[in-house]
């Protein structure tokens, strides 16, 4: 039996919830994961997971035994990196995650200058709005949008966004310009929906928050549908500022309510910092933050409003 064979696909059972899905992550069939997992019992003489028909239970035996395989396949992962070079020269492959807009936007461009210093070191780019788990996936680096969870992983502020109302120049003349939230009563709405409530919107005043109700005359699923609705004239939207920025510098949209807005949305680079980092992470996050910063820092110049 190969024991760190065996103890991987443990480990990838128990994240997995069930040895169904180990082998779907895997590419293993289902009997060669049960098989591996009884093996290790078998040479521990003692059960590690109770089965069930839907999930994969630890025993207090397997729980004590899977935080010790995480160790020792962390160990050996990192010996092999050291083994490699990985710690002294960047190269390899690097796993970037960051949402869809986002990343287009302001990070693809910095890919692209990072990809052109460092000729060894090939990058896979994840763009994706759901939040992609770091160990699961196998990312390097996340850049996230919004207040972090407390965890083990390393965050590195790059700057922050905020959350604009806006609207076409044409539907503000022909319908006035909304001096207070309130005031979005009489007024059609562009709802972007999975950014915010489709039908309330919190604004701020002072420390306290504002929610108005809203009449959505139109209900999108992307930034893009949103903004291109909003220039037509549909009606007022609301968007994160780097989404609206190139609108609002064409003087297609204009933001209003700008002192209600609510507190900036922080943007993080996020990694894995135990141990010693590998040279290609390291020199990324050297190349990317201080890029990063002045990126979110020129997409918030004021705009033709």
């Amino acid at each position: 039996m190969d024991r760190l064979d065996a103890m991987s696909v443990l480990v990838t059972a128990v994240d997995a919830g069930s040895l169904s899905a180990a082998s779907r992550k895997l590419g293993m069939p289902l009997a060669t994961v049960s098989r591996k997992v009884s093996e290790l019992e078998g040479r521990l003489r003692t059960r590690l997971v109770n089965r069930t028909s839907r999930r994969l239970e630890l025993t207090d035996a397997g729980r004590s035994y899977v935080a010790a395989c995480r160790q020792v396949l962390e160990d050996v992962d990192e010996a092999e990196r050291a083994a490699t070079g990985e710690y002294t020269t960047a190269k390899g492959s690097l796993v970037i995650t960051a949402p869809i807009v986002f990343g287009r936007l302001h990070v693809l461009p910095v890919v692209a200058d990072f990809l052109r210093a460092f000729p060894a070191v090939d990058v896979r780019l994840l763009l994706s709005d759901r939040t992609i788990n770091m160990l699961e996936d196998h990312v390097h680096v996340a850049i996230r949008i919004g207040h972090l969870a407390d965890s083990s992983l390393v965050a590195s502020r790059v700057g922050s966004i905020r959350l604009v109302a806006c609207a076409s120049p044409g539907y503000l003349a022909a319908r006035g310009v909304p001096a207070a939230p309130r005031d979005l009563a009489a007024h059609d709405c562009v709802a972007f929906e999975g950014l915010v409530s489709s039908s309330r919107w919190t604004f701020r005043q002072g420390k306290a928050d504002l929610p108005v109700d809203i009449h959505p005359r139109l209900v999108v699923t992307t930034a893009e549908a949103a903004i291109d609705a909003a220039v037509d004239g549909l009606g007022v939207t609301r968007l994160l500022s780097y989404q609206a920025v190139a609108a609002r510098r064409a003087g297609s949209l204009s933001a209003i309510l700008e002192k209600y807005e609510p507190a900036p949305i922080p943007v993080s680079v996020v990694y894995e910092g135990r141990g010693l980092l590998p040279r290609k992470l390291r020199a990324f996050l050297d190349h990317a933050v201080p890029r990063l910063k002045a990126s979110l820092q020129q997409q918030d110049v004021p705009a033709a409003d």
